[in-house]
């Protein structure tokens, strides 16, 4: 069987902290494959904020998730914090890839635990169509 690998960027501008919450942890003790996306979700929506953004409205136009890749190095248990990174790359006139480095803290230092991609799409919600990306949206995100 063929293993997911993400291979992440060297460098990471954006970072945010989202402590592990009961609800993310499944019936083995630990945080869920459910949860390491919704995680990164939650990471995704603080990224578009820090470019002034919401998920919705990049300059009017909407985004969709139209792929994601999760490669699983490590475990996170209720009590930890994740310390995810992102960066924006691969753009095209209608997407581009987000990458995520899942990381927490332990007594031996941090500790990767996830590396994630998702596909992102412009899309008009009021159209129901996929949607050019503002060269404007591009260049703030790019930038993070």
């Amino acid at each position: 069987m063929a293993k997911v690998q993400v291979d992440l960027p060297e460098e990471f501008n954006f970072k945010t902290e989202i402590p592990i919450r009961i609800s993310d942890i499944n019936y083995g003790g630990h945080v869920g494959n459910d949860a390491v996306l919704t995680l990164a979700h939650e990471a995704r929506v603080r990224f578009f904020n820090k470019a002034g953004y919401g998920e919705l409205n990049l300059e009017g136009i909407g985004t969709i998730v139209t792929d994601a890749a999760i490669e699983y190095k490590g475990e996170m248990f209720y009590g930890d914090t994740v310390i995810i990174s992102i960066k924006a790359m691969n753009f095209s006139k209608i997407g581009f890839e987000l990458y995520y480095k899942m990381e927490k803290e332990t007594d031996k230092g941090r500790v990767l635990v996830a590396k994630i991609k998702t596909g992102i799409l412009g899309y008009d919600y009021s159209k129901k169509k996929i949607a050019n990306i503002p060269e404007i949206a591009v260049a703030k995100i790019s930038a993070l």
